[in-house]
C-alpha cells in the first residue's frame, strides 16, 4: 500500500497527521508541497478523489488569495488550479493519498478512513 502525504512541516495538523500515520506503522512518501509543488494534473486528480472544487482546497486567508482576486466567480477550474501551482501556500494541508482515494487531515483522524 503506497501512502503519500502532501506535508507542510510548519503546520501542526500536518505534523500530527504524519505522526498518526507513523503510529499506525505506515511509512508514507512525504511530499513537502511548498518545495515540490504538485503539478496542475496532480492537483486536479486530488480534487477528483476528494470530490471537491478548487476553492474547497484553497486556504482563503492566505494573502495570495486576495492579492490575486481568487474569489472572482468568473475564474475557471483550470485557472484556480494554476493559482495553487503558482502559490502552493494556498493548498489546504495535509492531504493524504492512498489507493486512488484522498483525504484532508483536518482533523488528522480523517485520513484513516482511506487507509
Amino acid at each position: 500500500m503506497t501512502v503519500t502525504i502532501f506535508h507542510n512541516p510548519k503546520c501542526s495538523k500536518s505534523r500530527q497527521t504524519l505522526a498518526l500515520l507513523q503510529e499506525k506503522g505506515i511509512t508514507p512518501t512525504v511530499v513537502n508541497y511548498l518545495k515540490e509543488v504538485p503539478t496542475a494534473q496532480v492537483l486536479s486528480d486530488i480534487l477528483n478523489m476528494l470530490d471537491r472544487e478548487p476553492r474547497q482546497l484553497m486556504r482563503h486567508k492566505e494573502p495570495e488569495y486576495a492579492e490575486n482576486n481568487l474569489g472572482n466567480e468568473n475564474l475557471s477550474r483550470e485557472q484556480l488550479i494554476q493559482a495553487m501551482v503558482d502559490f502552493p501556500r494556498l493548498i489546504e494541508r495535509p492531504i493524504v493519498v492512498c489507493g486512488g482515494k484522498a483525504a484532508i487531515g483536518r482533523p488528522p483522524e480523517d485520513v484513516l478512513k482511506i487507509l
